[in-house]
């Protein structure tokens, strides 16, 4: 059997950018992404603190240091610039290696998206 766990998880960053006009999916610092343990095309869920809307897409990396998480397309419609956000994967895992699995959780300054 196979359950879905919390593979990675971006917590509270700033919404540095929201680009309607263009392909749906979310722009992420490459920093932050090889941090928490996120790869380019992953599917995550980003739930938003200031509204409670969630919405699942996809991850483009973004320029490594720039600090930028830009929502892009349809999501623009859930997040405002400086909205802060919680960015989670999942993976799934047999039952057992489920159990002692450890997601991979990073802790941003909510005010660069650094990690310093």
């Amino acid at each position: 059997m196979f359950i879905e766990v919390v593979k990675s998880k971006i917590h509270q960053v700033k919404v540095t950018e929201a680009n309607l006009h263009y392909v749906g999916s979310i722009t992420i610092d490459e920093d932050l992404m090889e941090a928490a343990n996120v790869i380019e095309n992953e599917k995550v869920q980003v739930l938003n603190i200031n509204n409670g809307e969630r919405l699942e897409t996809y991850v483009i990396k973004g320029k490594r240091g720039s600090g930028e998480v830009c929502l892009n397309g349809p999501a623009t419609h859930k997040v405002a610039v400086g909205d802060i956000i919680i960015i989670i994967s999942y993976a799934s895992l047999e039952f057992e290696e489920a159990k002692t699995f450890k997601p991979k959780k990073i802790f941003p300054n909510t005010e660069t998206n650094s990690l310093k």
